[in-house]
């Protein structure tokens, strides 16, 4: 059994939220997105793959991993399709990790570079890989990580949703969790400005049975002391 909770922040600097978020405990279904885009194109793209996610998930006759998996391909199609249909929209894109229980264990599949993080006996650490030059050209280069902090390549995605019919989707299971583990989706206005090791502490402090919202309050609150560049979520899950 999961317990969850989700939470966004317009941050310090940005006008409006791009980033959305949506939690189906009763699916066992966890999605968030970070959007891209001119005007309120990012707003757009971040909520229709979300909801084209769980629309497709709640339709699956069986919730495994093909069925993630085409609900992803799914908020992709749709993200084009819009985009194509309207001028105002043209370049618009997502990010999206989404966290689906089946068959005991949690099945996660990303695009971009939102991520899911794990906490349990073995430590704090990242599941998803993120697809960015940062990662996938920066890092294999022989680029140190204080370079590629203020690299100006930095923020660029390899993959997103929407940005082409060709979609690359990062797939992981095997993520099986115990009472007290914790699973982490955040968008990179977390953990972009806040150390993992901080991160792993907010998760850490507290009582046993501390109510995640309190953790995500101070998981925002920690990317907003570190200047809030950029919107901020979090959707966090505790197994009891």
């Amino acid at each position: 059994m999961l317990e969850s909770c989700a939470l966004s922040d317009t941050g310090c600097v940005r006008a409006n939220n791009e980033d959305y978020s949506r939690i189906e405990p009763e699916m066992g279904l966890y999605v968030l997105a970070d959007g891209m885009g001119g005007a309120k194109a990012g707003e757009r793209a971040s909520r229709l793959a979300v909801d084209t996610v769980w629309e497709s998930i709640r339709a699956a006759e069986t919730r495994n991993s093909q069925a993630l998996l085409v609900a992803v391909e799914e908020a992709n199609r749709r993200v084009l399709e819009t985009a194509a249909g309207d001028p105002s929209l043209e370049g618009m894109g997502t990010t999206l990790v989404v966290a689906l229980e089946a068959g005991g264990e949690v099945l996660i599949a990303s695009v971009g570079d939102s991520r899911a993080y794990l906490l349990d006996q073995n430590g704090f650490r990242a599941i998803t890989r993120d697809q960015s030059w940062v990662n996938e050209v920066g890092r294999p280069l022989g680029l140190n990580e204080e370079t590629l902090r203020t690299h100006p390549m930095r923020h660029v995605l390899t993959m997103a949703i929407g940005a082409g019919v060709a979609l690359e989707i990062n797939y992981y299971q095997g993520v099986r969790l115990r009472a007290g583990d914790m699973l982490l989706m955040s968008s990179d206005g977390l953990h972009g400005v806040v150390e993992e090791s901080s991160i792993a502490g907010i998760l850490r402090d507290g009582e046993p049975d501390e109510p995640l919202m309190d953790k995500c309050r101070a998981l925002i609150e920690a990317a907003r002391a570190a200047g809030g560049p950029d919107n901020i979520t979090a959707v966090l899950l505790r197994a009891v």
